[in-house]
């Protein structure tokens, strides 16, 4: 059972199943190197792209013999990686593997692979997935991972199976602690590095991990849709504290946190956490509700269970939060809009646009 573990975490592979022996076979090549064809589109495939590259080019003996790239855009960074290491690029769809290559690598392709080509393949095609599968299948799982809080999570290597995405078998897998209060960017990049280095050591005795592969267990598989603007809608009155840190999080650096003030879509940003704020008389504020923190240049909002802070707000320009006060809050600009529109941001977007839950996933359809 090829499982690795970060610090004294529980092991992964717990309640898989034996797979049954794939019929394609590593007969003809019963070890390294390889000549692999690569399939790959962003940064966290790069760093894959780039472990293999760095045995290609390295003395006799190593994992890879040789090294083809299939990319979906000119300006991915795995195209600009093949380009600065001379690697041949293949235009997709137009790709026909037979004959020419021994294993197929995916990490973060985002297109389907045809049963033909993976058939081309005498080993298969491994995909990198930064996640402990059967969780958090699908094309964002270390968004997800982040925005429901996981405490642990992980890598998979896996083989992929045509017509359904991450439900293969799996190969190797390593657990590791999600760091405290990490961004999604951050958590990446750090699986990233992990993933190119159980990819090859997946790839050194590759015909004995296929050999003792195992199947994923039926219970616990769980969705990561895509990351879209709809989720970035702060809803005060339902979301806590905790759970607007881990939006922000997860998605803030690559779309904005959104409220409503005044009738006016405002990006919130420079998000410092929960804050204390101090109110007066009997009643709590009401969900939404400004007050400009002045010591500290923070713009505190109330949410469900109490204030978080930004420290710069976004209408036409961006405008920290002193100014923003100085501009919007004061009493003059107050006497000519009523008081209920200017102290308060508004929910937006709809319900249904909120963060999602992690929903047991039923039905699989997902990219690698």
């Amino acid at each position: 059972m090829w499982t690795r573990r970060c610090g004294c975490v529980g092991g992964a592979l717990r309640g898989l199943r034996a797979a049954p022996r794939p019929r394609r076979s590593c007969a003809t090549r019963p070890g390294p190197p390889w000549r692999v064809l690569f399939f790959g589109s962003d940064g966290f495939a790069a760093e894959s792209l780039e472990r293999l590259h760095a045995s290609s080019s390295g003395p006799a003996g190593g994992i890879v013999e040789t090294l083809e790239v299939v990319t979906l855009s000119s300006s991915a960074p795995v195209q600009r990686l093949a380009e600065r290491r001379g690697l041949k690029v293949h235009s997709w769809p137009d790709v026909d593997a037979a004959g020419r290559f021994d294993v197929g690598v995916v990490v973060s392709f985002g297109c389907l692979l045809p049963e033909r080509l993976i058939g081309q393949l005498p080993c298969g095609i491994l995909n990198v997935h930064p996640s402990l599968l059967p969780r958090w299948r699908g094309p964002a799982p270390v968004f997800h991972t982040v925005l429901h809080g996981d405490t642990i999570t992980g890598v998979t290597i896996m083989q992929i199976r045509p017509k359904r995405f991450d439900v293969g078998p799996i190969l190797h897998q390593e657990v590791c602690r999600v760091p405290e209060r990490c961004t999604a960017e951050e958590l990446g990049a750090s699986l990233a590095t992990v993933g190119a280095r159980l990819l090859m050591e997946t790839l050194e005795n590759l015909p004995e991990r296929i050999l003792h592969q195992q199947e994923q267990s039926k219970e616990g598989a769980t969705f990561a849709p895509k990351i879209n603007s709809a989720m970035s809608w702060i809803l005060w009155e339902q979301q806590t504290c905790v759970q607007i840190d881990r939006l922000y999080r997860a998605i803030g650096s690559r779309v904005p946190l959104r409220t409503v003030w005044n009738g006016k879509t405002v990006k919130l940003l420079d998000f410092v956490g929960k804050c204390n704020v101090s109110f007066f008389g009997s009643h709590k504020p009401a969900p939404g509700s400004i007050r400009f923190l002045k010591e500290s240049n923070i713009l505190a909002v109330f949410c469900k269970d109490g204030w978080v802070g930004f420290r710069t707000v976004k209408l036409k320009k961006s405008l920290s939060a002193a100014d923003f006060y100085n501009g919007y809050l004061h009493q003059g600009f107050q006497k000519r809009v009523p008081a209920e529109q200017v102290c308060a941001f508004r929910s937006g977007g709809a319900k249904k646009d909120a963060a999602p839950t992690a929903e047991p996933l039923l039905r699989s359809k997902t990219s690698h």
